[in-house]
């Protein structure tokens, strides 16, 4: 499994932690996982929680991760961000328990955590266990268990509306502000990281020509 971080401007400085807490769960599980930004550095691209939904869009919608972990301070608007755009399923964490029932009853593809409340001290070790619960069981499982057949089943609905509500990505990407679009992925690592793991394709191709 491939896992995005995307960090948005008001939280650039917890990307350290964030990433060493996020890797810390997800290397010892086998899966890849890539720091999108934003690290924290002066000069670097800025990016508000929108720009984090169209990145999030961007790299699932290209298959250059199959998972996002995002936020912003209450990581309500990363959130909303994120399901604003085609292709995103984005839950909310406050806490593990939240991470797992999202994983198993809803089985999305992106996280937002409001990493501006609660982070004090211990404020590692709680997102060390988020993510022990968010990739504890592959996504969908069910709880409780019984309730499975039935959640899979609400979750594929939802997935067939949004097929039907939402627009085509590489539409959305050709009708808005280019220099929206160009600030999002002007993150230090994206074209390294975009490269690598993105599918061939017209988001693809759309990409690297709007990075040229």
């Amino acid at each position: 499994m491939k896992i995005a971080l995307i960090n948005e401007n008001s939280q650039a400085t917890k990307n350290a932690v964030i990433y060493e807490a996020l890797t810390r769960v997800t290397d010892a599980k086998g899966y890849k996982t890539f720091n999108y930004g934003m690290y924290g550095t002066e000069g670097e691209s800025q990016l508000t929680y929108v720009q984090n939904g169209l990145l999030a869009s961007i790299l699932l919608g290209s298959k250059a991760a199959d998972f996002v972990v995002t936020g912003c301070g209450t990581g309500i608007g990363a959130m909303l961000a994120c399901n604003s755009f085609p292709g995103v399923v984005c839950g909310f964490a406050v806490d593990p328990t939240d991470a797992y029932l999202f994983s198993q009853v809803n089985g999305g593809n992106a996280i937002s955590i409001p990493y501006a409340k609660g982070f004090g001290w211990g404020a590692e070790l709680n997102l060390t266990l988020l993510f022990e619960r968010l990739f504890a069981e592959p996504m969908g499982g069910g709880y409780p268990k019984e309730r499975a057949v039935a959640e899979q089943r609400n979750a594929g609905i939802l997935d067939e509306m949004k097929a039907l509500v939402y627009r085509p990505l590489i539409d959305v990407l050709k009708e808005i502000d280019q220099d929206f679009l160009r600030e999002t992925i002007g993150t230090e690592h994206f074209t390294e990281y975009f490269t690598a793991n993105a599918d061939e394709g017209e988001v693809r191709d759309y990409i690297l020509s709007s990075l040229a």
